[in-house]
């Protein structure tokens, strides 16, 4: 029944907590709480449109005007409209990781730096756990291009990144971090958008990353 404020909910596997959450999503609306100030965020596009099913069975067809959806989803819906705050266009693309790696490729290659013996799955994951912790590639090439273990992903990162905005396109880590730093170089879009979510329930919680922390945080603050 609690409304205002954090909550955690602790649990094991199977025991209910996002049940837990479509109840109280149910409840939120039945006490005059407006569907679209709340946030429901899963990991899963399945988990999502299971929750979404359940909570317009409990409450009914004005429970579609909330948004519940992956963190990925929400933040391309951020994105879409704010972007080009950013420099990219709204109608950027998203690189699938095929698309990803083959840009990978380039950037070593230009770069003059052995594709055989620096793979690019590798660099490109290690690149993906940098955007994880909202690293920036300007950072980490100014710290790291000179320094002989990590001076290949200081490289490729900066290339890639400039790459990929040439083409306004976005990988899958992008869509988070970009979001985040939208909110973080905009205060008047992060405001716009913590005065629309006066409610955030997150499953899974405990899974969350750096980015996907930090994202949560700057919309919920205005609310602790």
């Amino acid at each position: 029944k609690t409304v205002d404020g954090p909550l955690l909910i602790l649990a094991g596997a199977g025991s209910g907590k996002t049940r837990v959450i479509t109840y109280r999503i149910a409840h939120l609306i039945e006490i005059g709480v407006y569907p679209g100030n709340i946030l429901a965020i899963t990991f899963t596009n399945k988990a999502a449109d299971e929750m979404k099913e359940r909570v317009i069975e409990l409450i009914g067809e004005e429970a579609k005007s909330m948004w519940i959806s992956t963190f990925h989803s929400a933040c391309v819906r951020i994105l879409r409209a704010n972007i080009e705050k950013l420099g990219y266009n709204k109608n950027f693309v998203i690189y699938d990781s095929q698309e990803q790696e083959k840009l990978i490729d380039e950037c070593l290659k230009e770069l003059n730096f052995d594709n055989k013996l620096y793979k690019p799955r590798e660099i490109l994951s290690k690149i993906g756990s940098l955007k994880d912790t909202l690293t920036d590639e300007e950072d980490y090439y100014k710290k790291y291009a000179d320094d002989f273990k990590n001076k290949v992903v200081a490289r490729t990162f900066l290339l890639y990144q400039k790459k990929l905005k040439n083409s306004n396109a976005l990988d899958f880590d992008d869509i988070i971090n970009k979001t985040v730093k939208l909110f973080q170089t905009y205060p008047d879009v992060l405001n716009r958008y913590q005065r629309k979510f006066k409610y955030i329930l997150v499953d899974e919680y405990q899974d969350t990353n750096r980015a996907q922390y930090e994202l949560i945080n700057l919309l919920a603050k205005g609310h602790k």
